[in-house]
């Protein structure tokens, strides 16, 4: 893809950064827009919450260290009516299972300080992975997959066990899709890294088991003894 196709294609997606050091939110603002996206910025919770409802971003990248909300409540707040792809900023390395872990809903995390290029590069990964799922089906890559009782639709991004809907975040649906997409077929977790999430050189492969474990508990009648995810 020419360096033009692709900047007129991220002029159609808005990024919101939530981020109350303003040195660090200009920066990576000014980095995305010289890259072709649309960017905002909110330097607290409430305005981000309050922003998120109205431009209605396609990426929020959110600082888990705010001055008026715990990023996490944040984080969950917006997952209550937006499954909107959040990356989360955090200054510990360590906060990995508690910002990827079940009930918080972040699709991924860096941590400070952080690379602009690396930034970027996860971000656009996100939205190749994304264009790869929402495109056209071919006869070898139909629209619904079928596991017994588990329906995986690919375009509406819905997956229903028993006719009942399962919340899955973009991620969790992307990972589940591509697992089911490649029955009996086991993977290294650097594979799945590299299929979903676009990268290796950065990734942390605890992200995988966190969120097998989240997709698990929204799909698996004993998520400790599963029938789909083995």
């Amino acid at each position: 893809m020419s360096q033009n196709k692709q900047t007129h294609q991220n002029l159609k997606r808005k990024i919101l950064i939530i981020e109350d050091e303003k040195d660090i939110s200009r920066i990576v603002r000014d980095y995305l827009l010289k890259n072709g996206y649309e960017a905002a910025i909110a330097d607290n919770g409430a305005d981000g919450l309050q922003m998120t409802k109205l431009l209605q971003p396609d990426f929020i990248i959110l600082d888990i260290m705010l001055p008026d909300l715990d990023g996490i409540e944040l984080c969950r707040s917006i997952r209550e009516s937006n499954e909107v792809p959040i990356l989360i900023l955090s200054a510990r390395g360590s906060d990995t299972d508690k910002v990827l872990g079940p009930g918080f809903g972040a699709d991924d995390y860096m941590t400070k300080p952080f690379s602009l290029s690396e930034l970027l590069a996860r971000i656009n990964a996100h939205f190749r992975r994304y264009d790869r799922m929402t495109s056209q089906p071919t006869p070898d890559d139909p629209d619904v997959l079928r596991l017994g009782a588990l329906v995986i639709d690919k375009k509406a991004y819905q997956v229903t066990v028993d006719g009942k809907e399962a919340a899955l975040s973009a991620k969790e649906f992307e990972l589940l899709y591509y697992l089911a997409s490649h029955k009996n077929q086991v993977f290294s977790k650097t594979q799945l890294l590299d299929a979903i999430w676009g990268y290796t050189t950065y990734g942390d492969e605890n992200s995988v088991t966190v969120y097998m474990r989240r997709i698990r508990e929204k799909i698996e009648t004993d998520p400790s003894n599963p029938s789909y995810l083995k």
